[in-house]
């Protein structure tokens, strides 16, 4: 029998005000595994009278003590890390080893880091002279800034690094005294599940962490418009991004958005070819290629071209498909048959445009899978050379293990190719000429630019 999800307000574990649930299904298998409560607005009220009513509590309580309970949580995680790692494998179809070494550890970080942070913080002082401002009083004095919690944080998380993603929100907020209401994905929410009993292990004060499941339309729309949620932060597609933008400009709130990434993984001439490739392999096909910022589009310097996409096939060939749940597993399975739909009609449409698919470029053969996983969604990792950097292909975020080719004989190609979509997350250089590394990071128009590595980030 499957298990059923419940919500999480004040404190304690709560069903859905409607009785509706939602079918989680494992993406590795295709069968239902749980019911996740189908929330409506009714739910996000209540989770937001909660936490409302933790505000004022919380924000006095002591930075010091707010620390030790958050680092409570970060033990507790890292002391149940096989079985959040096992929740989060079966949830998104990623591999187990992935979601052990990787999306599990990075999630006591968060808390541990964000506990750290706020012992000793500082802020800002700015002194004026008597005098110093024509027009005003004569006299001087003295500007400081008072950084003080803000209220009800809305929290929105994305289903591809499911809890990882949601504790990076979550640990800023309650450290700096801020509850917060939750909305995870509704297709990963096993993991935040088993968080609110380590929240409450930990000793986190009723009302200060809230989670309410249930789709976008509902669940999360509620929570961008309620009037009692002065902050939204938000982490997904690039489309409901822009919704949730508009709706927080209309109300002003404050809101935070990381949206879609067609990213550009940039490799010159002179790069060390040996540790480049590997890591655009790796900045591909991690996660099945489901993480914003992956390197999809593959710039190469065509003087080195041939020989990079030759040693890139072998890799993405050598990648085989297995059972998430087996710890020998490198490249697991897609988050769900519509999320596999997509990805196979974008390769799809990129043989309508003439491009060659040199690895990949199909649905993974049940016949190649282990028998527990022959109804899953599986898909190969795919290389492919030869389009129009304009074209759909080349422009629109696929969110899987896609990359595609193109080449460029000069700098002001590369930087061409690699600001020629709308996007502007992340992106990779390789060489090893200093001054061709900082110039043309410069010239790249995104918020992040890796030099000569990839995913090394600092919280």
């Amino acid at each position: 029998m499957s298990e059923t999800l419940t919500n999480f307000i004040n404190g304690k574990h709560v069903a859905p005000k409607s009785g509706q649930y939602l079918d989680l299904v494992e993406p590795a298998t295709g069968s239902v595994i749980a019911r996740v409560p189908d929330s409506n607005a009714d739910d996000v009220d209540a989770a937001v009278k909660a936490a409302a009513a933790a505000f004022p509590a919380w924000s006095t309580t002591p930075a010091i003590e707010r620390s030790r309970i958050i680092m409570r949580i970060g033990a507790l995680v890292e002391a149940n890390l096989g079985r959040l790692a096992a929740a989060e494998s079966r949830d998104t179809g990623k591999p187990v080893s992935f979601a052990s070494t990787v999306d599990i550890p990075r999630t006591a970080t968060n808390f541990n880091a964000f506990a750290a942070m706020i012992i000793g913080s500082a802020s800002e002082f700015h002194a004026f002279e008597k005098g110093g401002v024509p027009g005003a009083l004569d006299v001087g004095g003295f500007n400081y800034t008072l950084r003080k919690p803000r209220g009800v944080a809305g929290l929105i998380s994305p289903w591809n690094l499911p809890l990882h993603l949601l504790t990076w929100k979550i640990a800023p907020a309650i450290a700096t005294g801020n509850p917060v209401v939750c909305k995870p994905s509704e297709v990963t929410p096993t993991t935040s599940h088993i968080l609110c009993d380590l929240l409450n292990e930990a000793g986190i004060p009723p009302g200060v962490v809230n989670m309410v499941h249930g789709r976008g339309q509902t669940a999360g729309a509620a929570l961008v418009t309620h009037p009692d949620v002065p902050t939204i932060s938000f982490t997904g597609s690039t489309p409901v991004g822009k919704w949730i933008g508009k709706e927080c400009g209309d109300r002003l709130k404050r809101c935070s958005l990381e949206l879609g990434g067609k990213n550009p993984f940039v490799v010159f001439a002179d790069a060390d070819l040996p540790a480049a490739l590997p890591t655009a392999a790796r900045a591909a096909f991690a996660n099945q290629g489901q993480i914003c910022l992956c390197g999809s589009r593959l710039l190469l310097h065509e003087s080195i071209a041939d020989e990079f996409v030759k040693h890139l096939v072998t890799w993405a060939n050598q990648l085989k498909p297995g059972d998430p749940a087996d710890p020998a597993t490198k490249f697991g399975a897609l988050t769900g048959a519509a999320h596999l739909e997509k990805v196979d009609s974008f390769v799809k449409l990129a043989r309508d445009l003439g491009g060659r698919v040199l690895a990949g470029g199909a649905r993974v053969d049940p016949a190649d899978l282990p028998a527990r996983c022959k109804g899953g969604s599986f898909y190969q990792p795919t290389v492919i050379d030869g389009l129009d950097p304009t074209c759909r292909v080349e422009q629109e975020e696929i969110f899987g293990p896609v990359v595609t080719i193109q080449r460029f004989k000069t700098d002001d190609e590369a930087v061409a190719l690699a600001n020629g979509t709308a996007y502007g997350l992340a992106a990779t250089i390789f060489t090893r000429d200093l001054n061709r590394a900082h110039s043309v990071a410069a010239r790249i128009d995104a918020g992040l630019v890796w030099i000569n590595c990839w995913m090394v980030r600092d919280l």
